[in-house]
């Protein structure tokens, strides 16, 4: 278990764990964190899995956590990563079971005390329009070619069918497609289970929500996003749901049994991978890239399912939902940094950790009933953080744990009392997303923006919840 004697404070909000802390890290491993939460990250294993990613072969810089990190399979959830495109590797772990998990933020022209009157009814709606569930089917059912297509060209497709507007494709992280997808990298297993899940949310911390823009931090930054006080908004929370999951498992089982033939020694197989340029690693890549255009696709059209909901409730003086932009959470993408002066193209893994380029909309979802928050990124993310910020509240209590000391019957209560409409069709569900499942986001976006590497924009409060 660490304390607080094996890390060096860098700077504010930074902590490091020296190279020389164990012989066979290659670099330095880093988190950012405030005194009282670090003493929370220490209780689980989460540091001890960001130091052997600090060991992986080729790895740059080094190994990197944001402030909502906790245990995963391998990397820590909230770990960064950057390994060199010709010496280093690739690995499933440090991207995760769910191939780009990521977030879309839509805004109304509509206030609260206008949406107000219809909210019970909203919240309904958009249950019954977008299927949730685990294993719970969608309205396509693609097959064949047909659903080659939506790997091969992500939420460029669904528009392609009719389920969005030219205009989202320009606020979608790198347009809604990665180019090196080959859909015949996926296996048939994968594309069965992925087959009928198109425009559904899944279930654990999926949701779709209704929220206000509560409070304006950045009224400049505001008003370039079209984001005004009062405003109601929805965020849509869901991933590459089963198809993305084996993908994943197809490609750990792979790379475990070739690791001896690249000399790979690791101290935590589920750190398994693969050189980046080798066979295996290239085509993982290409098979994630198919599984995050699946979840972007997902997302496009559970966005029209969320505006056909709106229309069915609002009708025409409910006006558009507007997409305000669209992140990724667990991918891996070709990046050039520079780093000691040289320039270099790095295999970026974020693993439960949003992009946060300069300008770019950083969207950061908080838990069940609590804050979520708008942000934009700045430079000294591409300095310091390899352009990433966190992505979410980040948890602190097993669901297990959670289940067991939350009454479902008091949570929902609670969030009733707190003006928020509750549709879910899960009791478990529920306990598990719980608010104190999670740590404070209020103090995990506050590092972020302390630390200079997306500044606060706006904060957004529920009013709707929908989940599986």
């Amino acid at each position: 278990m660490f304390n607080k004697s094996n890390l060096i404070k860098i700077e504010d909000f930074l902590w490091e764990i020296p190279k020389s802390f164990r012989d066979d890290m290659r670099v330095p491993a880093r988190i950012y964190t405030d005194d009282e939460m670090l003493d929370s990250i220490a209780v689980d294993k989460s540091l001890e899995q960001l130091v052997n990613v600090a060991t992986l072969p080729g790895i740059k810089g080094y190994a990197l956590a944001m402030p909502d990190i906790h245990e995963g399979y391998g990397f820590p959830v909230g770990g960064v990563a950057a390994f060199d495109s010709e010496e280093g590797v690739i690995s499933p772990g440090g991207i995760g079971y769910d191939i780009n998990c990521g977030v879309r933020l839509l805004r109304s022209e509509k206030t609260f005390s206008e949406v107000k009157p219809n909210l019970r009814n909203l919240g309904r709606t958009i249950y019954h329009e977008v299927p949730s569930g685990v294993g719970v089917g969608g309205r396509l059912d693609l097959k064949g070619r047909e659903f080659d297509m939506v790997l091969e060209k992500g939420a460029e497709r669904m528009l392609e069918l009719g389920y969005g507007e030219a205009q989202d494709l320009e606020h979608i992280e790198s347009g809604g497609v990665l180019h090196t997808a080959a859909p015949e990298l996926v296996s048939v297993h994968a594309k069965s289970r992925g087959r009928d899940q198109l425009g559904t949310m899944g279930a654990g911390n999926h949701f779709v929500e209704v929220g206000i823009v509560e409070t304006i931090f950045d009224n400049g930054e505001a008003e370039k996003l079209n984001i005004f006080k009062d405003q109601v908004t929805v965020l849509i929370h869901t991933g590459s749901r089963g198809l993305g999951h084996q993908i994943a498992t197809d490609y750990i089982r792979i790379m475990m049994k070739v690791m001896p033939n690249y000399g790979i020694v690791l101290p935590d197989r589920e750190l398994a991978c693969a050189p980046f340029k080798s066979r295996e690693g290239q085509e993982y890549f290409k098979a994630m890239s198919a599984g995050a255009n699946f979840a972007w696709a997902n997302r496009q059209l559970i966005t029209w399912e969320v505006r056909k909901a709106w229309k069915d409730v609002l009708g025409k003086e409910g006006g558009e939902l507007s997409m305000v932009y669209d992140v990724a959470h667990n991918i891996a993408k070709i990046e050039e940094y520079t780093l000691d002066g040289k320039k270099y193209n790095l295999v970026i893994h974020r693993k439960g950790a949003t992009r946060s380029f300069p300008g770019q909309p950083v969207l950061i979802p908080g838990s069940m009933g609590t804050n979520s928050y708008i942000l934009v990124g700045q430079e000294k993310a591409m300095i310091s953080s390899f352009g990433s910020s966190c992505h979410g509240a980040g948890r602190r209590m097993s669901r297990t744990r959670a289940r067991k000391e939350v009454s479902v019957e008091e949570l929902r209560q609670r969030l009733e009392s707190m003006g928020i409409v509750v549709n879910a069709g899960s009791s478990k569900g529920l306990t598990e997303e719980s608010p104190e499942a999670y740590k404070d986001v209020n103090k995990v976006v506050g590092v972020i923006h302390e630390a200079g590497i997306a500044k606060k924009v706006a904060r957004l409060k529920p009013i709707a919840v929908i989940k599986g």
